[in-house]
């Protein structure tokens, strides 16, 4: 395989006709090409919906409170309800399948009337009830302080974590938010704490102030009183199952027909995030579809060229037959120039796949809405696609190799 004298043949043999050898390279270099950047947007497309979902859990459902739609037990249809932290609680150690479980309460934000004021500065935000719950569903980082904890919601603390433009309205660039007082709706909070929305779906914003929910019901007169939640299950448990048993805790705490659907709202919305990842699967599929297909176009290629030349070598194999070289000496110096070429081939298409893919993610960084996000091509995937060029490179010269040696080295002499 490595013998000097069996590569300056096999160079030797496709420089005879170089047009016919860099045509047919080129189309197994295009070949491995398109596959390699297919692959590499598509990881791009990837990147850019999981970040803008952030660290949202993906094994979640959302509950709402609705109107009841049937009588029961004495109380009238069109009742409404609402969920309360004893609800909460009641779940939690009912249900072993469920992780967490975090209310969503936005308080009143003064329908665009400033809302927030310190000293000489003001300013309209979103006011936000949370929980250390939350930050496992809808997390957002911690840029300095912390976050809300189980004390502050039992103590019911006046405390915010506040978002970045809150941040830059009501405080000074080079001035420390944390420990400052903010007057929030007329009562002074203490800002513990900095955060980003790792995303701004979901009621993620960077104008949000965030308060122990406990303290948002106090001050708002809602007693122990909601009407959203979002609720996850445990790794490997069935969201779905999840949400029959929370329905049916909360129709029994509530006095609701077990049968009435519509009075209490639910989303499943771990089936939207297997929809998008069987979304990404599906494409990933179709890419490797398409790219297999270029590919394998100019493996044929290869193969009826690598024909041509056993053809016109036909003399030329059979001196060498009748001279005394074995039949696997002839298939394999076929095969080593089908291998050769598609290789060398195929490794500059890569190469020139992963430079196309590089400019591309450097040509949308930095944008404010970018479509592809950080495309890059996979090591595996590299290592895959020339293992498979190799494999399709033997089969391209096997053929013709077989045919070469079924000739006679009497005919093959006797060949113009």
């Amino acid at each position: 395989m490595f013998d000097l004298d069996k590569w300056q043949e096999i160079t030797a043999a496709l420089k005879k006709n170089k047009l016919r050898t860099i045509l047919t390279g080129l189309g197994v270099m295009f070949g491995i090409l398109i596959l390699v950047t297919l692959l590499g947007i598509g990881r791009g497309f990837q990147n850019n919906i999981k970040s803008s979902l952030g660290n949202f859990a993906t094994n979640s459902t959302v509950f709402w409170t609705a109107r009841t739609t049937q009588a029961y037990k004495g109380f009238p249809r069109n009742r409404s309800y609402q969920f309360t932290n004893e609800d909460l609680i009641a779940l939690k150690q009912s249900i072993p399948e469920l992780e967490h479980i975090a209310p969503d309460i936005n308080g009143w934000s003064g329908n665009a009337d400033n809302n927030t004021f310190r000293k000489d500065k003001k300013g309209s935000f979103r006011i936000k009830g949370t929980s250390p719950a939350m930050n496992m569903v809808n997390p957002v980082k911690v840029l300095s302080g912390r976050f809300i904890n189980e004390n502050d919601l039992k103590e019911f603390r006046k405390v915010i974590a506040i978002g970045p433009r809150v941040t830059e309205l009501m405080f000074d660039k080079d001035e420390d938010p944390i420990g400052q007082y903010l007057k929030v709706n007329g009562i002074y909070f203490k800002v513990i704490g900095t955060i980003k929305p790792l995303s701004q779906n979901f009621g993620n914003r960077d104008d949000v102030i965030q308060m122990p929910y406990t303290s948002l019901q106090q001050i708002y007169n809602m007693g122990d009183k909601f009407n959203v939640f979002l609720a996850t299950a445990k790794v490997g448990e069935s969201v779905a199952d999840l949400e029959n048993k929370i329905f049916e805790i909360l129709a029994r705490r509530h006095s609701i027909n077990p049968k009435d659907s519509q009075a209490i709202g639910h989303f499943n919305i771990a089936k939207i995030f297997n929809k998008i990842f069987g979304l990404f699967n599906s494409i990933g599929f179709l890419f490797w579809v398409i790219g297999f297909g270029v590919l394998i176009t100019g493996v044929i290629g290869v193969s009826n060229i690598m024909n041509v030349v056993v053809k016109e070598r036909t003399k030329e194999l059979g001196i060498k037959r009748a001279i005394g070289a074995k039949p696997s000496a002839v298939v394999g110096q076929i095969i080593n120039e089908s291998v050769f070429l598609t290789t060398f081939a195929g490794f500059w298409g890569l190469v020139l796949g992963v430079i196309i893919v590089e400019i591309i993610g450097k040509m949308t960084e930095g944008s404010p809405n970018p479509q592809i996000l950080n495309p890059y091509v996979d090591i595996n995937v590299a290592f895959i696609a020339l293992g498979v060029l190799i494999f399709f490179g033997v089969l391209a010269g096997l053929l013709p190799a077989l045919r070469a040696i079924k000739i006679k080295p009497v005919d093959a002499l006797r060949y113009e």
